[in-house]
């Protein structure tokens, strides 16, 4: 690939990242909104994967997409398991465990683990360059995510806690490093219909059915269609174009996302540390896109 169709593809891989993060970042609206309306987290989950499925299989069939390749489907079972139902169970056990603050601070170490798979999978040795805008970047998620405790308060940050969060930040690198030759050879709406299937069905023995309310229907169907199809669509196109790490990084616009969608809802307040942390999470954001490093066609065509 030449230099000029390189930086081309990257600047389009930018803006879907953010895209994919705006539209992540109203995840927290929808879903506590079905969950205000009794609808447990599980079931929450479960049925933003099934409708997201649904969502995907019909895209891919309007569209005459190709089938997903014999040999690659069980990659994308793979991602299904790992990277949405142990992701969704993870998350939520670090939640239920040791807090928000916690869960979202380990859930945003994925870059870390996405720069390591990108190294021990493919021998791509995070650049310097590359390093400070990713750390910039998690510190401002930690920053943010500790602004969100009430003063006073401690992290009760345990071995399950801790365990469970990294858990969850692991599986969501899944998503980069093993998206890279799902969506380099075969259509994303084919994988994410695979992904998400297989993820649903994973869920559904632990989801206590029950009778669900129009509201919290709507809820969840804001969810699979806006905060998972769509996102999910942008987030594919991202990580064509762009290096996983890079791609990383870019996404944790989505905790400063929905943190500014809290105060405009629920008018929930950030603290001066809080606006730190989004600045820094931002600037991070804005020093990653603003690279001009020629990338090597591997980094985006494994």
């Amino acid at each position: 690939m030449d230099p000029v169709t390189a930086s081309k593809a990257q600047r389009q891989g930018l803006w879907f990242m953010v895209l994919a993060a705006l539209q992540w970042g109203l995840i927290g609206v929808a879903g506590r909104v079905a969950m205000s309306e009794s609808v447990d987290p599980i079931a929450v989950a479960f049925w933003r994967a099934a409708l997201g499925a649904l969502w995907f299989a019909l895209h891919a069939s309007i569209s005459q997409a190709s089938p997903l390749r014999r040999e690659d489907r069980s990659v994308a079972a793979g991602l299904g398991i790992g990277g949405v139902a142990v992701m969704y169970l993870a998350y939520l056990s670090a939640v239920r465990t040791g807090g928000v603050a916690i869960a979202s601070i380990l859930l945003y170490s994925a870059p870390i683990w996405v720069a390591v798979g990108g190294w021990l999978g493919w021998g791509e040795r995070p650049q310097r360059r590359e390093m400070g805008p990713l750390l910039l970047t998690l510190v401002g998620v930690a920053t943010v995510a500790l602004s969100s405790r009430d003063p006073g308060t401690e992290i009760p940050l345990n071995a399950r806690a801790l365990g469970w969060g990294l858990l969850s930040g692991i599986t969501y690198a899944l998503y980069y490093l093993m998206g890279r030759r799902l969506f380099a050879h075969n259509a994303p709406s084919r994988v994410l219909a695979w992904a998400l299937a297989v993820g649903a069905m994973a869920l559904a023995p632990f989801v206590t059915f029950s009778r669900v309310s129009m509201r919290a229907w709507a809820a969840l169907g804001f969810l699979s269609t806006f905060c998972t199809f769509g996102a999910y669509l942008a987030y594919a196109h991202g990580v064509q174009r762009l290096p996983p790490s890079r791609a990383a990084t870019i996404a944790t616009l989505e905790p400063v996302v929905a943190l500014g969608v809290a105060y405009c809802v629920w008018g929930e307040l950030l603290t001066p540390i809080g606006i730190l942390g989004a600045s820094m999470v931002i600037s991070g954001i804005l020093w990653s896109a603003n690279r001009t490093t020629e990338p090597h066609p591997d980094e985006i065509h494994p």
